[in-house]
Parts: C-alpha cells; sequence; structure tokens
C-alpha cells in the first residue's frame, strides 16, 4: 500500500525559479489525500533553508523538515564523522557549513562549484585525497538542465578525482541508497510503501528501483525521450499532475 511520495524539485516541480504548470496543485492534492510527502534535491548551489524558502515562495505547501538535499546528508556525515572538509562547493553553499570546526582538512567535499571546478581547487583536492582524505560527493549526476539547455554537473568530476586518485566517492545524495533510506527512515515508511518521481532516469529513478521503491519518471525537465527504456519497469507520465491524477484516480 502506497504511504510516501518522494519527489524530486528540480525538472518535477520547478524548472529556472518557476513552477512547472499544474505541481502546486498536484502538491496540493498529494497533501490533502494523506500520504507522507519528502522532497529531495541534489542541487549543490543553495542550502537546506533555501531550497525551501523558494518552494514556498512559489506556493508548494512544504514545512522545513521535508525537504531532503545532499548538501545536508554531508553536512549531517561531516558531524557524525568528526571531519573537517576541504569544500570545493558553490559560493551560495557556504552557508550550509559555516559554523563547522576549521582546521586541517581531513576529508574533501565535492558539489557542484561552477567556477571553482579548476585546476587549482582540483589539483588540491586530489593531493588531500592521496593523503587519505575521504571523497564525499552531492552525486553523480552527469547534467543538469538550465534555461532549457543542459549543463555539466559534478558526476565528471567526481569520476576525474577517482580516477586521479585511484579512490572512490562516497555519494551521500542520490543515487545513493544512504540517501533513499534516510528519507523513507524519516517518513517512516519501507521502501515498497513509497514512490520516488523524478526526472533523472539514473539517479531518481532507477536508483529508487534498486533499494525497493517504485519510482515514476515524468516527462519533464531533463527527460530524454527514450529514458524509459533505461529503467524498466517504472511509471512514465508526462507530468506530475497527470501522476496524481492516476494515483489518486486508483486510490
Amino acid at each position: 500500500m502506497l504511504k510516501a511520495v518522494l519527489l524530486d524539485i528540480s525538472g518535477v516541480l520547478t524548472e529556472d525559479g518557476e513552477a512547472l504548470p499544474g505541481a502546486v496543485a498536484a502538491v496540493e492534492r498529494l497533501q490533502a489525500s494523506g500520504l507522507s510527502l519528502r522532497f529531495l534535491t541534489n542541487t549543490s548551489r543553495r542550502t537546506s533553508a533555501a531550497v525551501c524558502e523558494e518552494l514556498q515562495r512559489l506556493g508548494f505547501d512544504v514545512a522545513p523538515a521535508q525537504v531532503f538535499t545532499a548538501p545536508g546528508a554531508i553536512r549531517r556525515h561531516l558531524e557524525r564523522h568528526r571531519l573537517i572538509p576541504y569544500l570545493l562547493i558553490h559560493e551560495h553553499l557556504e552557508p550550509e557549513f559555516a559554523d563547522l570546526p576549521r582546521g586541517e582538512p581531513n576529508a574533501v567535499v565535492l558539489g557542484d562549484a561552477e567556477q571553482r571546478l579548476d585546476y587549482a581547487h582540483l589539483d588540491a583536492a586530489f593531493r588531500l585525497l592521496l593523503e587519505g582524505a575521504p571523497l564525499l560527493a552531492v552525486g553523480t549526476n552527469r547534467y543538469f538542465r538550465q534555461a532549457g539547455t543542459l549543463h555539466l554537473d559534478v558526476g565528471p568530476f567526481v569520476r576525474a578525482l577517482e580516477y586521479a586518485a585511484g579512490i572512490e566517492a562516497r555519494v551521500l545524495g542520490k543515487p545513493s541508497g544512504d540517501f533513499f533510506h534516510a528519507v523513507l527512515e524519516d517518513a517512516g515508511v519501507a521502501p515498497g510503501e513509497a514512490l520516488m518521481v523524478g526526472d533523472d532516469v539514473e539517479c531518481d529513478v532507477a536508483a529508487a528501483m534498486a533499494v525497493g521503491l517504485e519510482a515514476c519518471l515524468v516527462q519533464s525537465g531533463k527527460y530524454r525521450p527514450g529514458d524509459e527504456s533505461k529503467a524498466p519497469g517504472a511509471r512514465c507520465e508526462a507530468n506530475l499532475a497527470d501522476l496524481v491524477e492516476a494515483l489518486l484516480a486508483g486510490r
């Protein structure tokens, strides 16, 4: 029995800072249905608080505790393991980590750092990895969609550092199973009682199915024709509004 719906944010609810058509009303219907909702994102250009504030500004009825971000997961990991990070992150994300202890870094945090993903910063991270520091990544997304075009995401840079240092990154956002399990634990449901909705067939849909969730690929955001073939068994809907209509009609 379906008890929870996990919603990717960019490409499912929003695009370029605006709500996608029908998304606000669709979330309202899900909230009213009694299903437990969680809002997920790998974005590493905004803090968890900023993500929640933007959703609320756009009209979504979202509580801060319902928002799960990859940077937030990394912060919790750093605190739990008392690690001091070398932060290769976007300047807008710095407040997420501002009050952590400072000192000689013993971990590398890699996000979508945009212009900071240059040789000097990547080389500094590489040297720390050679000394044994773990590589903590927000995700392995290959690209994201902005202003109608695709742009490089953090995944290619994760793979470059893994290859150069001969190590394997610890991914703490999607598609990590640990990330999905943390969200499910917070929602109080088992994998088989939850549905993941996303526009990224690899990091949202296939990854969720790999840990036992049902999943739906929406044909918005970064979706590209033919993506369905990469996740056999997943639902596929044109958008969130169509999915919600089908879900609630079938209950």
